[in-house]
């Protein structure tokens, strides 16, 4: 891998979408395409092969669809990170792609810069959603029965609803390390710990999980 490029891997069954975008990647600067897949069976291959950074995925496809097969590999302990890049605004899609453990989900009428940044930002460990998803995000985020996330929160430590709240934030490992002055091993046991303690199984379930319970008005509240 060239010093500061993001490897990255294409997801899509359609060719002109992965050579449109493995051109305006890499023409981008600061990204290198290391795989295309046009199937399930591809993907795998590719991404345990290659070891890209991060995967882009699009969300329908023949044999299995992108969420399914983001499950599948999460299941399995393949857990690179994943954006979903698709036609579908769709909030239950959303819903499932966030749930399943994609770092975003971006739509492909986005302008071709803003693709770019955001995939730039998912690289960095941020969470990236299309502009025109941001009110279907927002009514996600504030769905859940605050009876059962207050049994939740609190079995979390102050310093586990402290690290859950730069989660909420969108912030990576690092950028939390930074701002409590801890090591970047030391944020992810505890993000581990916090998945675990509240049967998560991504860092965006967490940020839901945060959002809920700054809307749920109970004495318990993370945040």
């Amino acid at each position: 891998m060239i010093p500061n490029t993001i490897d990255v891997a294409l997801v899509d069954d359609h060719r002109l979408c992965q050579s449109g975008l493995a051109e305006l990647l890499e023409h981008s600067g600061g990204f290198r395409v290391v795989g295309k897949a046009g199937t399930p069976a591809q993907a795998r291959v590719i991404i345990q092969d290659a070891n890209p950074a991060l995967v882009i995925m699009d969300l329908r496809m023949p044999q299995m669809d992108g969420v399914s097969l983001l499950r599948e590999l999460r299941m399995e302990g393949i857990d690179v990170p994943t954006v979903i890049l698709t036609m579908s605004d769709s909030k239950d899609d959303l819903a499932n792609a966030l749930s399943a453990g994609a770092r975003g989900y971006l739509l492909k009428d986005m302008e071709p810069t803003d693709i770019v940044e955001s995939v730039r930002r998912a690289a960095r460990g941020e969470l990236v959603v299309a502009p025109a998803m941001a009110s279907k995000l927002a009514h996600l985020l504030q769905t859940g029965t605050a009876g059962q996330r207050t049994e939740k929160a609190v079995k979390l430590t102050e310093r586990e609803r402290e690290i859950l709240n730069h989660v909420a934030a969108g912030k990576s490992n690092k950028a939390i390390a930074k701002a409590l002055n801890i090591s970047h091993d030391t944020v992810k046991l505890h993000v581990r710990h916090i998945l675990a303690k509240l049967k998560l199984t991504s860092r965006v379930e967490a940020a839901v999980f945060a959002v809920e319970h700054r809307h749920s008005g109970s004495s318990h509240s993370v945040l």
